[in-house]
């Protein structure tokens, strides 16, 4: 059997949902605070995509999915929300103590094959789960790809929490050994990464400095999850980070009648604040 990459017809659409390390575009989300106090609080985040981390000069992360979920568990209300030419924001009134999730999470299969001399999509609506009744009988070249694109930020009212990091078992997911509302320059963080609800070795964790407008170097830390899942970061100085993870590219087999096994990319993007010793 032929062996095709996961791209496809519909691969550039697909693309643009994941936040790849070696891409120069970056999808982000940036808090106006990552720890607040009082009874009464706000937090207020810019959402975007562009080559300058925590500069807006691209274009806007669309809200489509946004959500936030209190330390109960509890889903919150994603309030003022904007959509301008280079970014959008959004406000989320912190009604509880402890630590907030606030996520944007996008499932996608899509995936093509060639019938009758001619390449066809997959209809929308597809899934793994019906993928063989959705590709005809007679269909070859059969290509598909699922991803998975998680992009989360934490912030702490008072004392952080745990409550939100269980696991949901679908694509790559981020089980804090250090709190990411914990993060003091000159000290290491210990992560531990999922994928599928199982620790992973070997993804890639690469991490930049934001403010790289300013400087002449780009200054990444490339790293890899050990055999446990766990990557260990240290923070050279104080300052808004960008973490992404992105499970490497799969390969999926060309047949025909029965579809190939699923192509699977994932990719997980949190911003960090460190805060000064």
């Amino acid at each position: 059997m032929n062996k095709r990459f996961w791209g496809f017809a519909a691969g550039a659409a697909l693309t643009a949902l994941m936040a790849a390390p070696a891409s120069a575009h970056r999808q982000w989300m940036m808090p106006s605070s990552t720890v607040v106090s009082g009874d009464d609080v706000w937090v207020t985040v810019d959402a975007a995509v562009s080559n300058d981390l925590f500069y807006f000069e691209h274009q806007p992360l669309r809200l489509d999915a946004m959500k936030a979920w209190a330390p109960d568990g509890t889903e919150a209300a994603i309030e003022n929300k904007s959509t301008g030419r280079y970014r959008s924001t959004f406000d989320v009134h912190l009604t509880q103590k402890g630590t907030w999730r606030i996520a944007s999470v996008a499932d996608m299969l899509m995936g093509s094959y060639d019938l009758n001399g001619k390449t066809e999509r997959l209809p929308r609506g597809t899934t793994a789960a019906n993928l063989a009744e959705r590709v005809p009988a007679g269909a070859t070249n059969v290509k598909t790809a699922e991803a998975n694109n998680r992009n989360e930020i934490f912030v702490t009212v008072g004392e952080p929490t745990t409550t939100l990091f269980k696991p949901t078992g679908k694509g790559i997911e981020l089980v804090p050994v250090t709190h990411p509302n914990d993060l003091i320059a000159g000290e290491a963080a210990t992560f531990q990464f999922l994928f599928d609800g199982k620790p992973t070795a070997g993804l890639p964790v690469t991490v930049i400095h934001g403010g790289i407008r300013y400087r002449d170097q780009l200054g990444q830390m490339d790293l890899t999850t050990g055999a446990d899942g766990k990557v260990e970061v240290t923070w050279a100085e104080p300052g808004m980070y960008w973490l992404n993870v992105t499970t490497p590219q799969v390969e999926s087999e060309e047949g025909e009648g029965a579809p190939p096994p699923l192509a699977r990319r994932a990719s997980y993007v949190t911003t960090l604040e460190v805060l000064a010793p």
